[in-house]
């Protein structure tokens, strides 16, 4: 038997719309067998798809097609502490988990870029398949259907907060609020940011993440979608976050902290409970995950 566990993600950080992303430490975990037929089972009560349509399963099959191999059937069980369809990663870990479950099964025969690649063409964009793979703060782009990334150690010493609504918000509902074109100006805006916000990272210099986390491509239409986001961000920037952004498509509100900032989460936890607009959202503390996806 085959155990993957797969780390929570929050992807774009800002300005870095399907290029960047990061891993937190919330994880889903999978168990995959080879059997007959397809078994698929959850262990703690959440509903998932119990066919071929499973996208764990499916992602599964991408790699025994990639490899030639056939398929009579797989057992897989899952964990899934990631809420779905709300800005972090949950498709991802699927994906992730099922690509690395079955390459393991097979003898670990496709390299990382290989997989990580496959996991790509499946999600459709690297920002969160990346840092669910690789862990950490990662940079990606697609050059000629090949995908290419560089990972940075988050500082152990920032911690996350993650705003989550009771509430789901489709990705493709999330895609469609967007406009189909954008202008030069707003192509620099965040071309610049998301530059800028690779080197804090990198360098450590977390008081520019405010500035850097600022976009003009995608937060401004999605925040609509999200009862509250806005006051979200004011909440948090009001309790001394060093940035706030909307964790991948949303509707999840993502706030960077110090991780000794321990009052910024009970202060927090209490504004939101005495607010009627905000009561629907939980604020979770979360911590870097540098590792990634782990395989045993």
């Amino acid at each position: 038997m085959i155990q993957v566990t797969v780390p929570a993600t929050s992807a774009n950080v800002g300005a870095g719309f399907d290029s960047l992303g990061l891993a937190v430490s919330m994880h889903n975990v999978f168990t995959f067998e080879e059997c007959d037929g397809i078994q698929i089972s959850s262990v703690d009560g959440t509903h998932v798809p119990a066919g071929s349509n499973n996208l764990v399963y499916r992602s599964a099959r991408v790699v025994y097609d990639q490899l030639g191999i056939p398929l009579r059937g797989l057992r897989i069980t899952q964990r899934n502490d990631i809420p779905m369809a709300r800005g972090l990663g949950s498709s991802s870990a699927c994906i992730v988990a099922g690509i690395l479950g079955a390459n393991a099964l097979l003898g670990d025969k496709l390299t990382k870029r290989q997989m990580l690649t496959l996991a790509t063409a499946i999600e459709g964009h690297p920002d969160n398949v990346a840092p669910a793979m690789l862990g950490g703060f990662v940079t990606s782009v697609i050059d000629e259907g090949q995908v290419y990334s560089v990972k940075k150690d988050i500082d152990p010493e920032l911690a996350f907060a993650a705003f989550v609504p009771d509430f789901r918000l489709l990705t493709s509902k999330a895609r469609a609020a967007l406009p189909q074109m954008v202008s030069h100006k707003d192509a620099v805006y965040n071309l610049s940011r998301a530059a800028l916000a690779t080197a804090a990272f990198c360098d450590g210099d977390y008081a520019l993440l405010g500035v850097a986390t600022k976009d003009s491509l995608h937060q401004q239409y999605r925040l609509p979608l999200i009862q509250g986001g806005d006051d979200v961000f004011e909440l948090a920037l009001d309790l001394g976050a060093l940035a706030v952004y909307i964790s991948g498509a949303g509707p999840t509100i993502m706030a960077v902290v110090h991780k000794d900032d321990t009052a910024f989460f009970d202060r927090a936890a209490a504004a939101l409970q005495q607010s009627e607009l905000l009561r629907h959202f939980t604020v979770h503390r979360l911590l870097a995950d540098n590792v990634g996806a782990v395989v045993e």
